[in-house]
């Protein structure tokens, strides 16, 4: 154990600015821009309102950026919301959010945009949308990138945020695609929207927390501070993040307007995007946007297992049951068990719900304590599913960090703070961001009903597995 922790310490700061912003680009822009779109404009009244909500919970996501700039930079070791929560609250919460990343939130997220990658390639090879040959073929292909990108991470920290880097530039040509298609081949009256059809009525909170999941991922950066050359960069990188993604979502949603039509673009389009540009280039186009959004789900697929592997580190130091994710490899100087770990974990959220076998066993689970059995049909397939089974525990979370803000000032009020909200955004900036995940756990929690059970089941199982991992003194408990 002694020599893999020397490994792990051996391990330079190779991050810059505009890694850690690559970083953001690629995790946040990985799936919803390219699967929900249809969903939120079902759920708003207008084209106009649907550009006003990107527009609303851009600013909210920055309002948190600044919010997590002050705690990255104050608490800069590897680990993120993992270490203020310890600090904030005790070891227990910080213990709960960890096992939390692991069992439920990572496998959520990487799941959910394999779903992407692989609902795109399906669409590429010509299977009908609601197929069972779709399903299968997708959730065989998203499990087989989750592989390969564990395989590439496993290589080094450098050539990981090389591979991170090329796949943002990709996704910045597709994006770039959408926008131009939507301005050349814009459809009269585009924005005309008419009232949604029977059993459409608008629910503005199912919209808002699905494009405030669209802006999911920026807070990331905050686990690979310790992985950066100069710690005042997370705060640069967190508001360039988000700032540039605001603008990228608006222009790509004004673009599915313009070349779709408001009334068209809010009907079932789980490839929206590809849609869109059999619109202006024909099948052909089609075809190049289903590779293009598939290497933008690699992207995203890849920055989560980048940084959440760094957060299983941190778990791993401080609770001796999952020390083994604190092992680094002594050459590649990688957290390649945590990587293991976490791609097991998410090929079993994947195959579990996306299999018929996988959502019988839940099933048949949950009706041994008669519950459910859940209504698969309801939630679209894959993607939805992992999304409303997950969301409420990210949200809990969300919420825990943004209060460790108040407590931490008091706690901590003479730790150095190299960047600091001032009077009076402080404290009006963390209460806004509390009001948002307090709306976001509310909404998250009444629209995926019993399928929150897969986030709350493996999150009540760590309970029990913080009493068997307890140590005297958490390394999570000390000075920064």
């Amino acid at each position: 154990m002694e020599m893999a922790r020397e490994g792990k310490e051996a391990v330079p700061a190779r991050l810059g600015l505009w890694d850690a912003v690559s970083i953001i680009v690629g995790i946040v822009i990985g799936s919803s821009i390219y699967t929900t779109p249809w969903l939120i404009f079902q759920n708003v009244p207008g084209p106009w309102a649907a550009l006003g909500l990107w527009l609303l919970c851009g600013v909210l996501s920055l309002v948190g950026a600044l919010c997590y700039a002050e705690l990255a930079t104050t608490y800069p070791r590897s680990g993120g919301d993992y270490v203020y929560l310890t600090r904030a609250f005790g070891p227990v919460a910080g213990f709960l959010f960890g096992w939390a990343q692991l069992a439920v939130i990572l496998p959520g997220s990487a799941g959910a945009m394999a779903f992407i990658f692989g609902d795109y390639a399906a669409d590429l090879f010509g299977h009908a949308p609601d197929s069972a040959a779709r399903i299968e073929f997708a959730t065989l292909a998203g499990a087989a990138a989750v592989v390969a990108l564990s395989l590439l991470n496993a290589a080094g920290v450098v050539f990981g945020k090389g591979v991170q880097n090329a796949l943002v530039a990709a996704k910045v040509l597709g994006l770039g695609g959408i926008i131009l298609v939507g301005l050349l081949w814009s459809k009269p009256a585009a924005f005309d929207g008419t009232a949604p059809a029977a059993g459409q009525a608008p629910a503005f909170g199912l919209a808002m927390i699905l494009v405030l999941y669209a802006y999911g991922g920026w807070n990331d950066a905050a686990l690979v501070a310790a992985d950066l050359r100069r710690r005042h960069d997370i705060t640069r990188a967190l508001v360039l993040g988000t700032a540039g993604i605001t603008l990228i979502y608006l222009a790509v949603n004004a673009a599915y307007i313009l070349g779709l039509g408001f009334d068209e673009a809010r009907q079932f389009r789980p490839t929206i995007a590809a849609d869109l540009l059999r619109v202006g280039l024909g099948d052909a186009g089609g075809r190049v946007m289903n590779v293009l959004v598939m290497v933008s789900a690699l992207g995203a697929i890849n920055g989560l297992l980048f940084t959440r592997t760094r957060l299983g580190s941190a778990l791993g130091a401080d609770h001796r049951l999952f020390a083994v994710l604190d092992r680094w490899h002594p050459t590649l100087k990688t957290p390649v068990w945590a990587l293991a770990v976490q791609s097991a974990l998410t090929l079993a959220m994947i195959f579990l719900v996306g299999t018929a076998r996988g959502r019988g066993a839940i099933d048949q689970a949950l009706a041994a304590v008669r519950v459910g059995p859940i209504p698969w049909e309801d939630y679209h397939g894959g993607f939805d599913t992992i999304f409303a089974g997950t969301a409420p525990v990210f949200w809990a979370f969300f919420l825990l960090t943004g209060l460790s803000l108040f407590v931490l000032r008091v706690k901590d009020a003479r730790i150095e703070r190299p960047f600091s909200l001032p009077v009076p955004l402080f404290p009006l900036l963390p209460v806004v961001f509390c009001g948002m995940c307090v709306f976001g756990l509310y909404s998250a929690s009444a629209y995926a009903g019993w399928v929150a059970l897969i986030g709350i089941v493996p999150l009540a199982v760590g309970l029990p597995l913080y009493w068997a991992s307890r140590r005297t003194v958490p390394a999570g408990s000390k000075g920064a």
